[in-house]
């Protein structure tokens, strides 16, 4: 929804985050937006209504949250929906037959699915290429490409792409650039403001934070895009419900002290991973030689909370023993809640992306992705202490 409280723009984030583009409910005060659970508005004469007809197009609830995620998103426009892949969905629904992606070649298997069992099925063309250098891109574009799609950090690799470059690239060629944003969250960094048309996140992840409900949003500015969007939510009608709406907003109220203990939480794993004499490569964004590290300090406010890491000799039954036995850790899909989880992606989160191509990209067999929670560092480094041992 369009913003109603432009104060908001003159918030710090943290302040935003909290207040930004909300109200008190205008009938009892409540600082909280009350959970409207109903899926229809009385209307007084037929298109006389109050603002809301049917809860698939618009529900207060919901519409506190999307103004919630415009704001901080610096947007103008939110959108929310049942998950993060309802709303990529959406994104490639502007498209049609014949049209071009060019996508970055280390994504989420979810999207790499959706992608390339749906999407190319009806007529759309993906082009998966390494965007680690942007000037690269421009090789794979051709009079049909509509969309960039960019993940940074990438999943599970934590590649990290220079959103300001390849928006130029974007700009150039007049082609829609989407950044997937949920590894790095609003916390961390604005795609908008680095020249990107659409912000997309599983708010399942950091922007819920507590691993209790599953979610998706885009964020933009324009509003001739915003009503592209807005037509294809409501058409198709991939929406989140009044509950899971309340318990988004809530997470995002926290979402600032929780990825400052996460970015906290994130680095020590990351150094104590890095000097274990049974880790052959650590993956996170804030070594010096990490690639692109330098892009990395400019478009990012710090590194956030997800680390892979190889064992030495890439054996599978490393990294299943290693997971099994954490105790801290979680073995869990998802990631960005509040407790840590531990994943195996090639068996669960990338095993919809075939072998040959899943370690090209760098997940190979031994790969293990860590989302450090907000639990005590000493924890958690001495979880993966005893878990190490083991192999």
């Amino acid at each position: 929804m369009l913003y109603k409280n432009y104060k908001s723009h003159f918030m710090k984030f943290n302040t935003k985050t909290i207040h930004g583009n909300q109200q008190h409910d205008p009938s009892t005060g409540a600082v909280m937006p009350p959970i409207y659970q109903t899926s229809t508005y009385a209307q007084a004469s037929p298109g006389d209504h109050k603002g809301y007809e049917y809860s698939r197009t618009a529900n207060p609830t919901r519409t506190a949250l999307e103004n919630a995620f415009a704001s901080i998103e610096n947007g103008k426009f939110g959108l929310a929906f049942g998950s993060g892949l309802a709303a990529i969905d959406c994104v490639i629904k502007l498209l049609n037959p014949g049209d071009e992606v060019v996508s970055t070649n280390d994504l989420y298997g979810g999207s790499y699915r959706i992608f390339t069992k749906i999407f190319e099925n009806l007529g759309i063309k993906f082009r998966f290429i390494g965007m680690e250098n942007a000037e690269k891109i421009e090789e794979f574009i051709t009079s049909n490409t509509k969309l960039i799609w960019v993940e940074t950090p990438t999943n599970p690799m934590m590649n990290i792409i220079d959103i300001e470059a390849v928006s130029k690239v974007a700009k150039k060629h007049n082609i829609i650039l989407a950044v997937d944003n949920t590894f790095a969250t609003p916390y961390l960094q604005n795609p908008l403001d680095l020249g990107a048309d659409i912000v997309m996140h599983s708010a399942t992840k950091y922007l819920g934070g507590h691993s209790d409900v599953v979610m998706g949003a885009l964020v933009v500015n324009d509003k001739e895009l915003a009503d592209k969007l807005y037509f294809i939510q409501n058409s198709c009608g991939a929406v989140c419900g009044p509950m899971d709406s309340f318990l988004v907003l809530r997470g995002i109220k926290t979402l600032h002290v929780r990825m400052q203990r996460h970015c906290e939480n994130g680095k020590a794993v990351a150094e104590f991973l890095a000097n274990h004499p049974k880790i052959e490569k650590v993956y996170w964004p804030g070594f010096k030689s990490h690639p692109n590290h330098e892009v990395a300090k400019r478009q990012m406010k710090d590194f956030g909370g997800m680390v892979s890491f190889v064992t030495k000799g890439n054996k599978i039954e490393d990294a299943y023993k290693i997971v099994e036995n954490l105790k801290v850790f979680t073995l869990a899909e998802s990631l960005g809640g509040v407790e840590s989880l531990s994943g195996h992606p090639a068996s669960m989160t990338h095993a919809s992306i075939p072998k040959e191509e899943r370690e090209k990209t760098g997940v190979v067999d031994s790969l293990i992705r860590l989302s450090v929670g907000i639990e005590d560092e000493e924890d958690l480094i001495n979880d993966l202490k005893q878990a190490l041992d083991l192999i």
